[in-house]
C-alpha cells in the first residue's frame, strides 16, 4: 500500500428523504464534510447530497466526476488520479452504500490494484436492512438483483427462487419503483400459499413500511393494508417453506453459530 497517497473512501447516500444525522454516523459525516473530490453516478443527485450534509465548501468548488451506471475502465485512472496524488476521493453512491447493488466495484478493484488504501464507512444498506427486517434466515442469503420482465420467464424465476430457497435461503431482489406493483402481483399469482413475502418500503424514511407474510395471507389481505409501492422504493424478500428445495439436492447443513454478528 501507498503510504503517501490518498484513499478511496466509499460513502453511503441517504435512502430517502430523512435527516442525514438520522441515518449516517458522525464519523461517516465527518469525512465526507472533508472530502472534496467526488465519484459519483449522477452529479446532480451528488451535489444534492453535498448540500443536504451541509458540507462547509461552496458546492461549486467541489469536484464530482458524473461516472454513470457503467462506469468506463479507460477512465478509472483518471478519476483516481487525485487519490494517487495524496487527496482523498470518495465513491458516493446514489443511493444506500457504494459497489452493493450499485456500480463502482471495478474502481474498487482497480484502487487495489494501485496500491490505494480502500475505506468502506457505515452507512444504510436497503439490502441488508430489509433482510434483517424479514424474520427469515439472515444466516444464507442470496441477493439476485432485478426480475426477469417477461412474463414467462419471470414466473420461471420465481419459482426457481422457491427452488433454491428451500426453506434454508432468503432470496433478496428489487424491482424499478414504477414496475413495483406488477411484481408483487406476479408473486401473489405463481408463488406457493406457504412461501413467505417480506416487502421494506422507502426504509430509514418517515414513510417505511414493512410487511412480512405467507403468500396466502398476502392474497386475503386487503389492498389498503399492503405498503403502498408506486414509485417507492422497495426491496423484496422471500423464503419457501422447508422441503421445496430442487429434487436430488443435498440437504444443508446449519450454519454455525457465533458469538457476534
Amino acid at each position: 500500500m501507498n503510504r503517501s497517497a490518498g484513499a478511496l473512501i466509499l460513502l453511503p447516500s441517504l435512502l430517502g428523504e430523512s435527516a442525514p444525522e438520522r441515518v449516517l454516523p458522525a464519523g461517516t459525516l465527518a469525512l465526507a464534510r472533508a472530502t472534496t473530490v467526488f465519484l459519483a453516478e449522477n452529479a446532480k443527485s451528488a451535489r444534492a447530497f453535498l448540500k443536504a450534509i451541509a458540507h462547509p465548501q461552496p458546492i461549486a468548488g467541489i469536484t464530482v466526476h458524473e461516472i454513470g451506471h457503467a462506469p468506463d475502465p479507460r477512465r478509472f485512472d483518471e478519476w483516481l488520479r487525485p487519490a494517487i496524488e495524496g487527496h482523498d476521493v470518495a465513491l458516493l453512491s446514489e443511493a444506500g452504500c457504494p459497489a452493493v447493488a450499485d456500480p463502482g466495484a471495478g474502481l474498487v478493484a482497480r484502487a487495489h490494484q494501485l496500491g490505494l488504501r480502500v475505506r468502506p464507512l457505515v452507512g444504510p444498506s436497503s439490502i441488508l436492512l430489509a433482510l434483517m427486517a424479514a424474520g427469515m434466515s439472515g444466516q444464507r442469503f442470496r441477493f439476485v438483483g432485478y426480475l426477469p420482465q417477461d412474463r414467462d420467464d419471470l414466473v420461471a424465476t420465481i419459482r426457481e427462487l422457491e427452488r433454491a430457497s428451500g426453506g434454508e435461503e432468503t432470496q433478496l431482489f428489487i424491482e424499478t419503483p414504477y414496475r413495483n406493483e406488477r411484481l408483487l402481483q406476479a408473486l401473489l399469482d405463481h408463488a406457493r400459499p406457504d412461501t413467505q413475502l417480506a416487502v421494506a418500503v422507502d426504509l430509514t424514511t418517515d414513510d417505511e413500511h414493512v410487511l412480512s407474510l405467507p403468500i396466502r395471507d398476502w392474497r386475503v389481505l386487503a389492498a389498503a393494508a399492503r405498503p403502498m409501492l408506486a414509485r417507492r422504493p422497495a426491496v423484496f424478500a422471500l423464503m419457501a417453506a422447508a422441503g421445496q428445495r430442487p429434487a436430488g439436492s443435498p440437504t444443508r447443513g446449519r450454519a454455525p453459530r457465533s458469538g457476534r454478528q
